[in-house]
């Protein structure tokens, strides 16, 4: 049985009016909201930096406690309906590589 009643944004509802976002070009790939809320945020491999996997992943005191303790304050709560928005800006946005390697290197092998 599921948890979701119909009225959830993202079904066209407005149960939530609001949504969670990364700016991405101010995260600093720390971790600690992924380590904090981990069903609502990981790092994303390509860059090394935050992202929301899931708009309703953990319990909404557990998401304000990732976003108050972001050392860049680079999470917010935006209207939902601003969310595609952003996200379609994002695609636009030069993002730097942090340089975080996806697997450990053995120094002096070749790969």
């Amino acid at each position: 049985m599921s948890d979701r009643s119909g009225f959830e944004p993202e079904l066209g509802g407005d149960l939530r009016q609001n949504a969670l976002f990364v700016d991405e070009t101010v995260c600093i790939g720390c971790g600690h909201c992924a380590h904090t809320a981990s069903s609502t945020f990981f790092l994303e491999e390509d860059y090394g930096r935050a992202r929301v996997i899931a708009q309703d992943g953990d319990e909404e005191d557990l998401v304000q406690e990732a976003i108050d303790t972001c050392p860049v304050d680079c999470i917010a709560w935006v209207n939902y309906n601003d969310l595609n928005k952003l996200e379609e800006a994002r695609k636009h946005q030069i993002i730097q590589n942090l340089a975080i390697q996806k697997k450990p290197r053995v120094l002096g092998s070749k790969k």
